[in-house]
């Protein structure tokens, strides 16, 4: 097999730690030597052994003189647990291909310099940017230092995601509804607005056929705190994990009774009388929250598009009409004009059950 061959395989096996391995990348690494692969593993989750020393314990004695390939610079830093750089060294492994650079500025190409500096060949990029695809959340978490945004919405045909009388439930069908608890599973936090809480009253939970180990954050979007203390939010999974991002204004009986729910508060600073989301990243980053699925109505998502904020789009769309002047579409707000329209780029498009899931990145100039 070929460097890309393998490297293939190595991206494969990293996307099985998809959305367990926040706020570290998904990584996947492969021990070969004379062209037969001695071991192969992915990092599970945070805190647990990074891919390459998981990969290099268990080819043993037999990794020396054999070629390691991993999907992302070995790290030569010491954080949840040792520099990966130094079991390479002392696994006596020959060379190192990896897909890319890490962006982290604790490793930036020192990992690939170490290896280097003792001897061992190091080739790089193969597949990079199929690598930063894989791990777009972790690339825009460092090198932006804020989470990553994807903004999702159902909505018919003619662009509506709710009716006239703002009824939603439910545009898109069960397969679409079952695929966007996949996204959800792959986020650290699910963020909604007021608005959506006190209309559809959403439970945010992740549930698919087999149990998740890893509840992301509920956050809700609620200026002057006034989520109903009998909200399904609270009545559902654990009540630790729901965060309510308040304003300024907030009253303050409103977040005592929060606080006594149980619930954490995030106290924003405001724009223009609500939440300023720029301010919430930052408190969700600190967090160590990479990866945000907005779950919200049109002002909300229109906030997070104006503010620079969003990242990628997956739109469900049905095979429905609704029309209607006042019917809302996915992105509210002033809007921006036609010179300044995000473009979108990467763009695919997929059956799910009678619905289309639309996927794209936004570029970022």
């Amino acid at each position: 097999m070929t460097d890309l061959e393998w490297m293939t395989r190595a991206l494969t096996l990293a996307a099985r730690g998809r959305g367990l391995t926040s706020p570290n990348p998904m990584v996947g690494a492969i021990v070969v030597r004379d062209g037969a692969m001695l071991a192969e593993r992915f990092h599970e989750r945070a805190g647990a052994a990074h891919a390459e020393a998981a990969a290099l314990a268990e080819a043993g004695l037999r990794a020396r003189g054999a070629t390691l390939y991993v999907t992302l610079e070995p790290c030569n830093h010491v954080g949840r647990t040792p520099p990966c750089v130094d079991a390479i060294i002392r696994a006596g492994i020959r060379r190192v291909v990896s897909a890319t650079r890490d962006p982290n500025p604790r490793v930036k190409g020192g990992g690939a310099a170490a290896l280097v500096a003792a001897g061992i060949e190091v080739t790089t990029p193969c597949l990079g940017r199929e690598a930063r695809e894989l791990n777009r959340t972790f690339f825009t978490a460092v090198e932006r230092q804020r989470p990553h945004v994807t903004i999702k919405w159902a909505m018919t045909l003619d662009g509506k995601i709710a009716a006239f009388d703002r009824r939603s439930q439910w545009i898109t069908g069960e397969a679409a509804r079952q695929e966007g608890h996949r996204l959800r599973s792959q986020s650290d936090a699910i963020v909604t607005g007021i608005g959506t809480v006190l209309t559809d009253d959403p439970a945010l939970t992740v549930r698919l056929p087999q149990p998740w180990p890893r509840e992301p954050y509920r956050v809700v979007v609620d200026s002057r705190a006034r989520l109903p203390l009998d909200a399904k939010l609270l009545r559902t999974g654990s009540r630790s994990r729901v965060l309510v991002a308040v304003g300024e204004a907030a009253p303050p009986q409103r977040l005592a009774a929060l606080d006594s729910a149980g619930v954490t508060v995030l106290a924003c600073k405001s724009r223009e009388g609500r939440v300023d989301v720029v301010d919430l990243g930052a408190r969700l980053f600190a967090l160590d929250v990479t990866a945000v699925l907005l779950e919200a109505g049109s002002e909300l998502t229109g906030a997070f598009v104006q503010a620079g904020l969003a990242d990628r789009v997956a739109a469900f769309v049905a095979p429905t009409l609704l029309g209607g002047a006042e019917a809302p579409t996915p992105v509210g707000g002033p809007g921006l004009a036609l010179p300044s329209a995000l473009r979108l780029t990467n763009m695919t498009a997929r059956p799910v059950g009678t619905d289309w899931l639309l996927e794209a990145d936004i570029i970022h100039d």
